[in-house]
């Protein structure tokens, strides 16, 4: 019996006649993105024929989902709306936290003990307010929202960048910061500007050393970090239809990585296996009475130029596997050329560590596959030359392959089982190295890799691949191995070759758990209590922020230009920094610390203009708030790429500063900066970028007329008593606009609540 089965009737019952209204008012066949968006809508969201990335529309998606470091502040954020209980059915998962460093059962041990308040917050505060809550230790939370809430033609929006992962089971499932989670949580329309569409015809079938994964890696290599910013990717194709439901999963899960809004497959044969076999046949035969409505038109996949934006087409049959990186994910190998891309590079041959696993590649399948090589190296008499380890989706998924000998497999080769849950992936985790700044190399079946992110270090050089290509390479030891050609010499001196992976899509006994580490909550929450102490280090309870002065903003410092690639990894870091995600003081000691200044080459060295020195980025920000001086941050290209984490866009508001100008945005990002009040700007020439100097007081002007489609004005006030004036472009709508005076949406949110 699936979750929540009451709303997933109703949305099926409301299907077709929604759909047929929708295809009237535009007067054309559907893709399945057209036909679960303009089923969405917002009550008092007007149907009309929407102009791709251009209009603002309002959806009511039919759930929220939100991981233990951005649950704290969406959630503190939500306290403060002043609703008795959530309006739409959401969900906690405690996947972020658990640092790997010696194996599952010791490091989830750790984890209770050190993360004890974090975790009593969450499970108090989802049981007051109607959450669902998923223990640490349950799983990672995609995984976990796939097999159990994820339905066909639903929509979902979560605080984390891989929600999207649900695409796999026909959601569109869209990664959002933790205000926008709040507006939903609170009864309110979510907001999101109409997106383009991507689509990709899959012709063909997987074979051999190649699957799912690389679908997506050669992706990513054709549309870049940011060829997917607004718009949702839509697959189709007889090579879709052949993929398995998490096999798709992967697929949409890495759409992240090339600034997708949400990427999905169309309901099939495939998705209705996974519902049966994870004990939600209901919610099968329920898609199956609308299968029609839960994939696009036949006319949009036989004629896709005519309704897409753009069209991507990937043969399978002919698609090698590949390697993507280091230091960016769209930087895509196929395995054939990578050994030669290494040498050319000089890469560090030597693979130092092998993680398979994540929320990207996790499965019963990922795993089997993985675990046939790691049966034949043990067979063939090779152990893992490289550290490898291995992280399991879920308990579900955990105790599954435990229980089918899959893990026992791993250890014999010399692997370590960690714990269900993020770990490695965003850099909770204790590297065993000697030199934590040397230059090395790993491979992850992951899904980002930028600088640091993994272990802290700039100089790992860090590659994603399937986790079968990962487990051959941490088998072999090298970067320079492949494993469809190369042979290794076995502990008797043997030449031996890796036969092709086998997997099993489903386990032949089903799946089965002992504790699958969900908590229900509370029937009635108005009696449960929550405390924050007020001299905690972890949890700070938040007060509004100010509503704008309706005034130009004059006398700005700039506190720092970054140079280059500034996802939010650089802007508020994760690894150790998670354990202030609930605290926004003590979390803005890190804003800007991982950014490079255009300045001087450095990471966090910027010039205080008060007093001519060089200090630490957030040091020198909050110099300027106890003087009262406001500050504005310029970027690159795509700045804030990456995780949805709203810290990212809070920190600076919180610290004083005023606005961000950069080249160009990535979608959450710009989102986030609007929800909090912020102002995110972009250069309407982007050689005015060059124009900034270090020195430079900067005037924003305009403001008092701050309309839609209106650009403002930047002044520089240089030291030499010169002045520079150009225009810079916005995004914002009335809405929006309103969010910026009243000093952040949440104070709004406060003030409709409070009638």
């Amino acid at each position: 019996m699936a979750f929540d089965i009451e709303l997933i009737k109703k949305v099926y019952s409301e299907l077709p006649a929604k759909i047929a209204a929708a295809r009237k008012l535009l007067n054309h066949p559907l893709t399945l993105t057209e036909k679960i968006l303009y089923a969405h809508l917002h009550k008092d969201q007007k149907p009309e024929n929407f102009q791709r990335g251009k209009s603002y529309v309002d959806f009511a998606p039919d759930r929220v989902a939100m991981q233990d470091a951005t649950a704290q502040m969406a959630l503190l954020q939500f306290m403060q709306a002043g609703r008795p209980t959530v309006a739409v059915p959401s969900t906690v998962h405690c996947d972020h936290l658990i640092v790997a460093q010696n194996g599952a059962v010791d490091d989830l041990k750790q984890a209770n003990i050190t993360n004890k308040e974090v975790y009593e917050f969450l499970a108090s505060v989802s049981n007051k307010y109607g959450i669902g809550f998923w223990k640490p230790g349950a799983g990672i939370i995609h995984q976990v929202v796939l097999e159990n809430y994820a339905f066909p033609g639903g929509l979902m929006i979560g605080t984390d960048s891989h929600t999207v992962n649900a695409g796999g089971l026909g959601m569109v499932a869209i990664g959002v910061g933790g205000a926008d989670a709040c507006d939903v949580m609170a009864g309110l329309a979510w907001e999101l500007k109409q997106p383009k569409l991507i689509g990709v015809k899959l012709t063909g079938k997987l074979s051999g050393w190649t699957s799912s994964k690389d679908v997506i890696l050669k992706v990513a290599g054709i549309l870049t970090v940011k060829g997917g910013t607004g718009a949702i990717v839509e697959y189709f194709g007889p090579g879709a239809d052949s993929l398995s439901c998490t096999g798709k999963g992967t697929i949409c899960n890495m759409g992240a990585e090339i600034g997708a809004t949400t990427s999905i497959f169309g309901y099939d044969e495939k998705m209705e296996l996974y519902l049966r076999g994870t004990s939600r046949a209901d919610v099968a035969d329920l898609a199956n009475a609308v299968a029609e409505h839960l994939k696009g038109d036949p006319e949009v996949y036989a004629n896709p130029e005519k309704y897409f934006d753009q069209v991507i087409e990937i043969n399978l049959d002919e698609l090698e596997p590949h390697i993507n990186g280091p230091f960016t994910p769209d930087a895509a190998w196929p395995l054939s050329k990578f050994a030669a891309a290494v040498k050319e590079n000089n890469w560090p041959a030597e693979l130092e560590v092998g993680l398979i696993g994540s929320c990207t590649n996790s499965s019963y399948e990922d795993i089997t596959r993985s675990a046939s090589l790691a049966k034949q190296a043990v067979d063939k008499g090779l152990k893992a030359k490289s550290e490898f380890t291995v992280t399991p989706g879920s308990e579900m998924v955990r105790f599954t392959v435990d229980r089918d000998g899959y893990l026992g497999i791993f250890e014999k080769m010399g692997g370590v089982v960690l714990a269900n849950a993020c770990g490695p992936c965003i850099g909770q985790w204790a590297r065993h190295t000697n030199d934590p700044n040397k230059k090395n190399s790993i491979i992850t079946s992951f899904n980002r890799n930028f600088a640091k992110r993994n272990d802290g270090n700039p100089n790992t050089h860090a590659f994603v691949a399937s986790p079968e290509v990962v487990t051959a390479l941490a088998i072999a030891g090298s970067l320079l191995f492949n494993p469809m050609t190369d042979t290794l010499t076995n502990d008797k001196g043997e030449k031996v070759k890796l036969d092709e992976p086998t997997g099993v899509e489903f386990p032949p006994k089903g799946f089965d758990v002992d504790d699958a580490g969900f908590q229900a909550p509370a029937a009635d929450g108005s009696k449960v209590e929550v405390k924050v102490s007020p001299d905690s280090k972890r949890l700070q309870l938040l007060a509004p922020f100010a509503a704008w002065e309706g005034s130009d903003l004059k006398g700005l410092k700039l506190l720092i230009k970054a140079k280059g690639k500034c996802t939010t990894d650089h802007i508020s870091m994760a690894g150790p920094w998670l354990k202030f995600r609930g605290h926004l003081d003590n979390i803005s000691d890190n804003m800007l610390i991982g950014a490079t200044n255009f300045y001087n080459e450095k990471p966090n060295s910027v010039k205080n203009q008060l007093t001519g020195t060089y200090g630490e980025v957030p040091a020198v920000q909050r110099a300027y708030k106890a003087a009262g001086i406001g500050s504005i941050v310029v970027g690159d290209e795509n700045y804030g790429e990456g995780s949805s984490r709203e810290h990212a866009a809070m920190e600076p508001r919180f610290l004083g500063v005023r606005a961000i100008l950069v080249k160009s945005f990535a979608r959450i990002h710009e989102t986030n900066l609007k929800k909090q009040g912020m102002l995110g700007l972009t250069f309407v020439n982007k050689d005015d970028y060059n124009k900034i100097q270090e020195d430079d007081v900067i005037d924003i002007l305009g403001l008092t007329t701050f309309a839609p489609a209106k650009n403002l004005t930047i002044q520089l006030n240089h030291k030499d008593g010169k002045t520079e004036t150009f225009e810079v472009a916005h995004t914002y709508n009335q809405q929006q606009i309103e969010w910026f005076k009243a000093g952040g949406a949440l104070n709004i949110i406060r003030r409709q609540v409070a009638g």
